[in-house]
């Protein structure tokens, strides 16, 4: 498994276990819903940014999603 699928798993596990739908989170981190749903699916890698921002969006540390 490489980090993108483990990044992707987190990330859906998460935002699941939070309650936050997908529209929410996106808004709350500045991304678009459909960027998102692909980054749940691992089709693409998320910058430290973007790690960072959707980090804070769900309240967990960044190496929370991936580990």
């Amino acid at each position: 498994m490489d980090l993108r699928e483990v990044f992707a798993g987190n990330l859906r596990r998460l935002r699941n276990a939070k309650g936050v739908s997908q529209d929410d989170l996106a808004f709350e981190a500045n991304v678009s819903r459909s960027y998102l749903s692909q980054l749940e699916k691992g089709v693409f890698y998320a910058s430290l940014n973007v790690v960072g921002r959707i980090a804070l969006a769900l309240g967990v540390e960044p190496a929370e999603l991936l580990r």
